[in-house]
């Protein structure tokens, strides 16, 4: 399980806490009892609930890490918590089909929700993998290609859910399994450390409602597009601000908003992070503020490939009431 030091460190910008065994037993004991008692449908109202009482019941130190990155997210956007226990002897082979999701509850998929109940409320769009709060992000045998979760080409800079009315706060992913050849990387970049790069003109531009963004790949040709209005790629304090932007999904209405994305990626570009993940390595990003892709690898779908698993997460559920039948935790629009 952990081999490091239990300390917070910093590295770039990106904080990443290891876990020691201790805390590593004491998460996989809360979490063992969420997925082994109760119903075990991880969709279910009841699940969500018991996973936000469990959060309560995990290691301090993650608690009180996860409260300080939901204040502020730091110059990455990204915290990464090492150490976490998803049971690598009990995994089943990964999987290798269009749309996997986890239904059943497991382990790994009761530390992603709980750690989602501690940013806020895990959240999902019936137009994406049939609505699953827990999602396989794993290559698909004929869809190398795929610019999406399914793919191993190398994937672009995007926020999550850009075009929809409300697009999570924060993304959160769990290693399960690295790559064969260890050299997948997430890859983040962060406003806080592009905006100083842009010039005056760009960031005037990139605030000005002159880009259209529709739904990515992974909604499926019959998306619809909740919301087609132009709107910024920034938007917010303009020492600060949020993001909204997806390379391959979002265009430019004008020249000026084109030569300002075009210098908002090479930003993203120059201040790029990689992050190189194992087994127990779980990932938050701030979607608010931080953008993220993927760089290339080489699945061999023998059951054994990268496997990660995602969940969404909204900070205020409220906002996205008119969107979610039944007060759920799925936007079924």
């Amino acid at each position: 399980m952990p081999r490091t030091s239990p300390d917070s460190v910093t590295s770039g910008g990106t904080t990443r806490q290891q876990l020691d065994p201790g805390d590593t037993d004491a998460c996989e004991r809360v979490a063992r009892a969420l997925h082994t008692s109760g119903t075990d449908e991880v969709d279910s109202p009841d699940w969500v609930a018991r996973a936000r009482d469990a959060w309560e019941d995990l290691p301090l130190r993650i608690r009180r890490e996860v409260r300080r990155f939901r204040r502020h997210s730091g110059p990455d956007g990204t915290l990464v918590i090492g150490g976490l226990p998803v049971d690598e002897a009990a995994l089943p082979p990964t999987p290798s089909v269009p749309g996997s999701v986890q239904r059943q509850a497991a382990m790994p998929a009761a530390v992603l929700t709980m750690v989602a109940c501690g940013l806020g409320e895990p959240l999902a769009y019936l137009a994406e993998k049939s609505g699953a709060l827990v999602q396989d992000v794993v290559p698909v045998p004929g869809q190398e290609t795929f610019h999406g979760n399914a793919g191993s080409v190398p994937l672009s800079f995007h926020t999550e859910n850009g075009f929809h009315p409300h697009p999570p706060d924060y993304v959160v992913f769990l290693c399960l399994r690295a790559d064969h050849d260890r050299i997948a990387g997430m890859r983040v970049a962060g406003i806080r450390r592009a905006l100083p790069l842009l010039t005056d003109a760009s960031r005037r531009a990139l605030f000005t409602p002159e880009f259209r963004t529709t739904p990515p790949p992974s909604f499926g040709p019959a998306a619809t597009e909740p919301d087609v209005e132009p709107r910024a790629v920034l938007s917010g304090a303009a020492d600060d601000p949020d993001i909204r932007m997806a390379q391959l999904v979002t265009t430019p209405l004008t020249a000026r908003a084109a030569t300002a994305l075009d210098e908002f990626g090479r930003a993203c570009e120059a201040t790029a992070r990689t992050l190189r993940l194992t087994p127990g390595d779980l990932v938050i990003i701030d979607n608010r503020v931080t953008v993220h892709g993927r760089t290339a690898f080489h699945p061999r779908y023998d059951g054994a490939d990268r496997w990660l698993q995602r969940t969404y997460v909204a900070s205020d559920l409220r906002r996205s009431r008119d969107h979610r039948p039944h007060d759920g935790h799925v936007l079924a629009q």
